[in-house]
């Protein structure tokens, strides 16, 4: 006769399964991360499909548990799941790598994005299914009276929901940093099978032996696969996970470069010998020039960096306009390590502050020259640095002098730049934009003073510098008119979000 289980041990389960729920779905972001970002679309559609396939489990495991209420049966199906959670970045790591076949340049394939999204989506329906599975099954095997069903139910609940509370605090500020994506899949695997395997032993040792296999294979599989790159790139000469992005940073002729996540847009460059850097960059260093002449560098005093990356900005203006105070805000402190450590980002002038951008300018009592604004996690700007309000305080940072930079994207629709252009009409009497070549970024500037865009030219003249002066010569090729749009951003209705998926789609289906 198989043996009764014990109640704290399925209480366990519940725990433990519920933990390892949530941990699969934090982790399952950041596997996608490098190869299709962390955009409110992926992070729906993966929330979406394992509420889908938890609601299957639900149902599944509650007839299941019926037909057969047996201690061995849970364990059995807790180890399945184990199984296949472990063998998911393994098995999912081919596929993905379709998808880099998906960006060619500037030009993207939707099958290839599409089809390998959906298919590592797939991958998960069987483990989390299973994982839905538990709970019911629990209950089943708790309830001895029907007058007791109410009380076990809601327990097991509650101790599910617990393990999943800690489920999602382990991914992003333990595990993942420590020991990367694959590992923490692995980790929630094993303790699942290590759970699954001392229940089965107690009702079935036999059985039991058999399932050692299990994490005999994932071990081997891991241990075979160590070390290996989790996006290949025969230019990368660094990668890693923080809690925030994947980072990858790559060399080529000399030249550095800064990706995060899918990899889609450049973050920072660095060449020890080049100070003309041929991008986005240089445009944010003649901004300030879009003050009444006359205007010259000695009076660029000062730089907010909000979205520091790699520093490949405070680097520039450093070089132009000297050792001016630089305030560079960076929220990943492991894209700031990586920055001082292969982009040179170590100028004295320069302080670095780990965190979010609008929180240290509401903090900060520093007036600016200028602050550029550039924290894309691509294509997206952070919904709060686009508004308003934002811009208000923004504005009572800067000097009477002083100009605001912002990148912004587009595709052929520029209803996202309109809106910016609308958003900051409401706090600056001026703005201009420049197209920056061979990209799907505008540098929005906009000016405390009122200024026309000629302002560029006529300071040009006065400039001594003559990379400083091709670079305005480079953007003054590229200035556009751009009317403002329709739409204003508040911290109350702010859908940037939206506007960049309508960007998106509209580039997509362009014949």
């Amino acid at each position: 006769m198989e043996p009764k289980a014990n109640p704290t041990y399925l209480y366990l389960v519940a725990f433990v399964s519920g933990m390892a729920s949530l941990g699969v779905e934090l982790s399952a972001s950041r596997l996608l991360a490098p190869y299709f970002g962390e955009s409110h679309p992926v992070w729906a559609a993966i929330i979406g499909l394992i509420l889908l396939y938890l609601t299957v489990g639900y149902f599944v495991g509650g007839r299941w548990a019926d037909r057969s209420p047996h201690p061995k049966t849970l364990y059995q199906v807790v180890a399945w799941a184990a199984l296949l959670v472990g063998l998911v970045p393994f098995i999912s790591r081919p596929i993905l790598l379709v998808a880099i076949e998906g960006f060619s340049g500037y030009e993207y394939n939707l099958f290839l994005l599409v089809g390998p999204f959906v298919a590592v989506l797939l991958l998960f329906a069987a483990p989390i299914t299973l994982m839905g599975c538990v709970s019911p099954f629990v209950i089943r095997l708790l309830i001895e009276r029907v007058e007791q069903a109410g009380h076990v139910a809601g327990r097991t609940y509650a101790i599910s929901t617990a393990g999943s509370l800690l489920g999602t605090f382990l991914p992003v500020f333990a595990l993942i940093p420590a020991f990367g994506t694959r590992y923490t899949f692995l980790a929630f695997s094993l303790l699942m099978l290590a759970v699954a395997l001392l229940g089965l032993f107690r009702v079935d040792r036999k059985l039991a032996l058999l399932y050692l296999a299990m994490p005999v294979l994932l071990l081997s599989l891991a241990f075979l696969l160590h070390g290996q790159s989790i996006k290949p790139n025969p230019d990368a000469i660094y990668e890693s996970e923080s809690a925030y992005h994947y980072i990858q940073v790559t060399e080529r002729d000399g030249w550095r470069e800064l990706y995060l996540n899918e990899g889609g847009g450049v973050h920072s460059v660095y060449h020890p010998d080049q100070s003309h850097v041929w991008g986005t960059w240089d445009y944010f260093v003649i901004a300030p020039f879009f003050n009444p002449p006359p205007f010259t560098a000695d009076d660029v005093e000062s730089l907010a960096m909000i979205g520091l990356a790699g520093g490949t900005i405070p680097k520039q203006y450093t070089h132009f306009f000297g050792p001016i105070p630089i305030d560079g805000v960076e929220i990943d402190p492991e894209v700031v390590e990586v920055g001082r450590t292969y982009f040179d980002m170590n100028e004295p002038n320069l302080t670095v502050h780990v965190g979010d951008g609008r929180v240290f300018l509401e903090r900060s009592d520093r007036l600016y020259t200028v602050i550029a604004i550039d924290a894309y996690r691509l294509p997206y700007i952070p919904w709060h640095l686009t508004t308003v309000e934002f811009f208000r305080d923004v504005r009572a940072h800067l000097t009477d002098e002083g100009i605001v930079a912002i990148n912004v994207g587009h595709t052929s629709d520029y209803r996202l730049v309109e809106t910016m252009i609308a958003t900051l009409s409401e706090v600056f009497p001026s703005i201009h934009a420049i197209d920056v070549p061979a990209s799907f970024n505008t540098i929005v500037v906009a000016t405390v003073q009122p200024t026309e865009a000629e302002n560029l030219l006529q300071n040009r003249a006065l400039m001594t510098d003559p990379l400083l002066q091709s670079i305005v010569d480079e953007a003054w090729g590229q200035m556009r008119t751009i009317e403002p749009g329709d739409v204003v951003l508040t911290d109350d209705r702010a859908p940037v979000e939206m506007l960049t998926h309508l960007v998106v789609l509209s580039y997509v289906l362009e014949p």
